[in-house]
């Protein structure tokens, strides 16, 4: 049986870059139902919650008040519940670090926030048409940062 949406969930304090996402996703031809969250706390509540509906993939900004990216990240992947979740950093620094940090603790991709709507779309587009298992079981530093 396959699924009628894919379920994808935004954690990003930015308002506008929230906005933007959603409106991307309105406008793709693709069946998906967005969740977004402002911050890290709140993203971690509702996944540790029992009525939670566990996305297909996770997009994660690094910068985030109260707990940010990287300490989401962590959570997500030592816990049994929630480690097979896909995970796409999104964030606007290309730093290496950053790059290297989010890779070595197991997200499946890195994107550079595109600053245009059209590159948006592209981006999540191709995101959400990975085929997922394929990515999560080969990840190599190669395939890891998106580049557009």
């Amino acid at each position: 049986m396959t699924k009628e949406y894919m379920n994808i969930i935004l954690a990003d304090d930015d308002e506008d870059d929230r906005l933007f996402f959603t409106d991307a996703f309105d406008e793709l031809k693709i069946s998906t139902k967005v969740k977004t969250y402002n911050d890290g706390a709140a993203l971690m509540d509702y996944l540790n919650s029992d009525e939670a509906i566990l996305p297909e993939i996770l997009f994660l900004d690094l910068n985030m008040p109260k707990k940010n990216g990287l300490e989401c990240l962590h959570e997500i992947k030592n816990n049994p519940k929630l480690s097979d979740i896909a995970i796409a950093i999104y964030s606007t620094s290309s730093s290496e670090e950053h790059i290297e940090e989010t890779f070595v603790n197991g997200a499946n991709i890195y994107i550079k926030k595109p600053s245009d709507f059209t590159t948006l779309k592209k981006v999540l587009s191709d995101v959400v048409t990975i085929n997922w298992q394929y990515q999560t079981s080969g990840l190599n530093k190669d395939n890891f940062l998106l580049r557009i």
